[in-house]
């Protein structure tokens, strides 16, 4: 088989779907590896590192197309990119569908084989979104905390606080690998923290698995009542395939404190 991997075009996006240790993997088991210039840059690997892994660099996107049976890539093809896409051939990357019915039109129209990574599922989990999941989850609170400075707009609370300070309030929705990686970097920073979810079986595991936590059923009138308090919200629900619940109304964030961030 012939595998593509073109550079990401999405603003902002510096990763490479394939490493030159996989590439090499691949060619020695007999497939031929087509890869953009400069693809890996953004992610510190070179074209001679690909080089060296047995793949070909080709100069444009179009002929990484062209060429390939199987486009492997990091985000869902952007407008520039649906023309390129060909019927029988196989696109592998993170999709995520029920937000972009445009994307689905055209994937359709293409004839093109998607398959998403965040749908892929062994023993009921989601092993290629589960890293993504727990970045997000980290840089949630990471992000988060940046905001809540004065400089940037935030009320100026720390999350740690400090001796004869009360630490900030973290409200986490949701006790997935996201929520839960957001927890322990909000646990970590010394923030008082509470998490909701409607798994109750879930948050008695957290209650015992983490000390000094709140966990919360998750309705409507309890994540009312946390809003005034709260200096940072974070959003970490996930329905495999589908797209995210709206479960902050506007009414809801008018009851935050101003200066709160809500990630």
């Amino acid at each position: 088989m012939i595998i593509g991997v073109p550079k990401e075009i999405k603003e902002q996006e510096q990763r490479v779907a394939l490493l030159p240790s996989l590439t090499n993997q691949l060619t020695r088991h007999g497939h031929s590896v087509l890869v953009e210039r400069n693809a890996g840059l953004g992610s510190g690997y070179p074209d001679q590192d690909y080089v060296k892994a047995g793949a070909e660099i080709v100069e444009q996107a179009k002929e990484v197309f062209a060429r390939a049976d199987m486009i492997v890539k990091v985000k869902e093809p952007l407008k520039a990119e649906f023309p390129l896409l060909r019927r029988g051939q196989i696109l592998f990357t993170y999709l995520h569908l029920a937000a972009n019915k445009s994307l689905t039109e055209a994937l359709l129209k293409s004839g093109v084989t998607g398959v998403a990574y965040e749908t892929i599922q062994v023993d009921h989990r989601l092993p290629l979104l589960e890293p993504m999941s727990e970045i997000a989850g980290r840089m949630s609170v990471v992000m988060g905390a940046n905001f809540l400075a004065k400089y940037n707009g935030g009320s100026g609370v720390l999350l740690g606080g400090v001796p004869g300070v009360l630490p900030g309030s973290v409200v986490i929705l949701g006790g997935g690998t996201s929520g839960v990686n957001a927890l322990r970097m909000a646990k970590g920073l010394g923030a008082d923290a509470t998490i909701l979810d409607i798994d109750v079986e879930r948050l008695r595991f957290l209650d015992i698995a983490i000390e000094n936590l709140h966990t919360l059923y998750s309705n409507e009138a309890n994540l009312d009542d946390l809003m005034p308090d709260c200096d940072l919200l974070i959003g970490a629900v996930l329905l495999p395939g589908a797209k995210a619940p709206k479960l902050i109304t506007r009414a809801m964030l008018q009851k935050m404190k101003r200066g709160s961030v809500f990630v």
